[in-house]
């Protein structure tokens, strides 16, 4: 089973950046996806998740608006459009795949800084 996560980076305020988690070694579609944040010396947050269909999103309130989580079953991989980024949006992000079981993502930078 894996999780990777790719699209992390440095940003300034005010930009975007889009994350990726690709997943293999398990039925992909059967799996609520989420993305979660962690801020150095916190745990981690939900920041937020899709159904298996992909029917159904939620989102943390302090990125309404702002944050679109997708997937594309076909291609086994989730998505975190992020825009209007704010300097405490700055953390790692991890996807985390959840049906009976939870598999966890290493985690992808980001950082907003000018």
């Amino acid at each position: 089973v894996q999780l990777v996560e790719s699209g992390g980076g440095l940003v300034q305020p005010g930009g975007s950046l889009r994350l990726s988690c690709a997943a293999s070694g398990f039925t992909f579609s059967n799996f609520d996806m989420r993305w979660y944040r962690q801020f150095p010396g916190k745990e981690r947050a939900l920041v937020a998740l899709i159904s298996n269909s992909g029917g159904s999103t939620n989102y943390a309130d302090s990125v309404k608006g702002r944050f679109t989580i997708s997937r594309d079953n076909a291609k086994n991989t989730v998505y975190l459009e992020m825009h209007s980024l704010k300097h405490e949006d700055s953390a790692v992000y991890h996807c985390y795949a959840s049906y009976r079981t939870g598999y966890w993502g290493q985690g992808t930078q980001v950082a907003v800084s000018s």
